[in-house]
């Protein structure tokens, strides 16, 4: 009886996914400034190599300061409709399709060793960025472009459409998925690392009942 209450109040494939992207957005929301600077320190200081410039910024708060100072306090979530995008189709599939992944490995099986964790996790990781890098590549577009005002300079592209569209019409589709590749190297040892570690630690949380009363 108590398995069969446990089917059914298991959630779905698509509640998984909705749920992973909506709670990506939340944490997206809080955090995005100190993702935008960070784009800030690594655009600046590939910049401040080429051309033999002072950095502009320094630090991750003094960073942000900076950016409140010169562009406004608007600038910290400049990319954000972006971000929200790519987190709806990042997380969604990275997370929420991992059991699913998971039990495609493992045949149904209950037993789910760690190599078949981290398979499921590396095939989430991959599908991730494949399907998300152009919301990723206008996201960045958006956070390294620096806000002018005062001498009547725009951003590069009018919203966040017209960067999708700019982008594909003056540098091809590919240009959508540039980076691609190593961004998806990345996320395969992130995700596995994340997801498997915090999968196994939950089984033996439940296992051993360590946070029961």
């Amino acid at each position: 009886m108590t398995g069969t209450m446990a089917a059914e109040m298991a959630p779905t494939v698509p509640v998984k996914i909705f749920s992973a992207g909506t709670a990506a957005c939340v944490a997206d929301l809080v955090t995005f400034p100190l993702d935008t600077a960070k784009v800030r320190l690594q655009v600046n200081s590939r910049e401040s190599k080429s051309v033999n410039v002072q950095k502009r910024y320094r630090g991750v708060f003094g960073t942000i300061l900076t950016m409140v100072k010169t562009e406004g306090p608007r600038s910290l979530y400049s990319g954000l409709v972006a971000g929200l995008h790519r987190q709806m189709c990042f997380a969604s599939v990275r997370i929420g399709l991992y059991d699913s992944m998971k039990q495609f490995y493992s045949r149904g099986s209950g037993d789910v060793g760690i190599g078949t964790r981290i398979l499921a996790g590396s095939t989430t990781g991959a599908m991730a960025v494949a399907f998300a890098q152009p919301t990723d590549v206008v996201k960045v577009r958006f956070q390294a472009s620096v806000r002018q005002p005062e001498n009547g300079v725009g951003m590069r592209y009018n919203s966040t459409i017209d960067a999708y569209r700019t982008i594909a019409r003056d540098e091809g589709i590919k240009g959508l998925w540039k980076g691609c590749l190593p961004n998806i190297t990345r996320n395969v040892i992130v995700n596995c690392s994340e997801l498997v570690t915090y999968d196994i630690i939950k089984e033996l949380i439940l296992k051993y009942k360590l946070m029961t009363g």
